[in-house]
């Protein structure tokens, strides 16, 4: 168990494409750090540089307190578990999970005992003298994290190692990982594109985008004060939605006009919007924060809005309605019970207190 370290982190590829910018982090001891972002935002990059399977380009990286730049990837104290799962098809379970402590000339005893605990844990002790192949791919990938355990490093590493697992599988495999990490006590840093797993699982988080590290924090406070548009717009599902408007101020009152609908701001935020006011800005609003005006007892009516709903999808326990202003689309997310008519008009309640922000020239959070 151990402290990771990024200074000044970069990589370079050959052809000079800078995959990982100048990436700043620490990453406390016996943490759950989520990398979270699109394809190719660097998130694999950065973990592959902590494994050592990635030369650095710039900056400095630290497990504990010892510098490993240069310190090779089976020395760095670390055990990395793939999307692929990477088992050896000849080997049955128990071997696989051994393999790695054999090399290491651990006594037989020890071998048996940590494989045992592992599988213990995990709960594959019943499948410990079968082949890979004669076991299901969430069973696979549970003796992946079996080869990990068994290791005992400073740091475990996780490249997307859900993302070949049906959808309950993966709910099955998150609440098992973070079972595991409780139980464990151990550094987790998880890679992942789905940014569910990141809210769900992660101590903090840290969002990537183009290289660049956008926040880090925990999910509660990325969710509810994201530093960006993008931070903004990646997590939460649906997505937040934006439009874009301009801050206008009538009778001392400050209002955001989308052009077709109108909403008042609530008074907290008019001494970081008052130097908006006549400026163009993007306004965000999640869709729980939208609701049907049938269900609300006491609605400000400068916070009503008419707009056209287009679609209906219903989800179950609740209900996803895609509206239309005339200038922009969004959507609302109510009750399972409230199935509006489509392709006519209905009255919206913003709840404006909860709304967002964003500069039109930087997409950084104005409030």
């Amino acid at each position: 168990m151990a402290q990771v370290s990024l200074k000044n982190v970069t990589k370079y590829y050959a052809n000079g494409t800078k995959a990982v910018d100048n990436v700043n982090l620490g990453i406390e001891n016996k943490e759950f750090m989520v990398f979270v972002g699109p394809s190719g935002c660097g998130k694999s990059t950065t973990l592959r540089m902590i494994a050592g399977l990635e030369e650095i380009s710039e900056g400095n990286i630290y497990i504990g307190n010892k510098l490993v730049n240069h310190v090779p990837a089976k020395d760095r104290d670390i055990a990395m578990v793939f999307q692929n799962y990477a088992l050896y098809p000849h080997m049955t379970v128990f071997e696989n999970m051994a393999f790695g402590l054999k090399l290491r000339r651990y006594p037989k005893s020890e071998i048996m005992q940590r494989v045992n605990d592992a599988a213990g844990v995990l709960g594959i002790k019943h499948l410990l003298n079968r082949k890979p192949k004669e076991i299901s791919g969430g069973e696979r990938q549970r003796v992946a994290v079996g080869r990990a355990i068994v290791r005992k490093p400073m740091v475990f590493l996780f490249d997307e190692p859900l993302s070949n697992l049906d959808a309950k599988k993966r709910v099955e495999m998150r609440t098992e990982l973070h079972k595991l990490h409780t139980r464990l006590q151990t550094t987790i840093i998880y890679v992942t594109h789905d940014q569910v797993e990141a809210m769900t699982m992660g101590d903090r988080i840290a969002v990537m985008k183009s290289g660049i590290v956008q926040q880090v924090a925990d999910p509660i406070t990325i969710y509810d004060h994201p530093k960006n548009k993008f931070v903004a717009g990646f997590l939460g599902s649906p997505p937040m939605n934006f439009m874009a408007g301009k801050i206008i101020k009538k009778e001392g009152r400050i209002y955001f006009d989308e052009g077709k609908i109108k909403v008042k701001l609530v008074e907290d935020m008019y001494k970081k919007m008052t130097p908006y006011v006549g400026k163009e800005v993007i306004f965000g609003i999640r869709a729980e924060d939208v609701y049907d005006k049938l269900f609300v007892s006491e609605a400000p009516p400068e916070n009503v809005v008419r707009v056209t709903c287009e679609v209906v999808e219903p989800m179950g326990s609740e209900v996803y309605i895609h509206l239309n202003t005339g200038l922009n689309t969004f959507t609302a997310r109510v009750g399972a019970h409230d199935r509006p008519p489509v392709s006519q008009d209905m009255d919206l309640v913003f709840d404006m207190s909860k709304v967002h922000f964003f500069s039109k020239d930087t997409e950084d959070t104005i409030v």
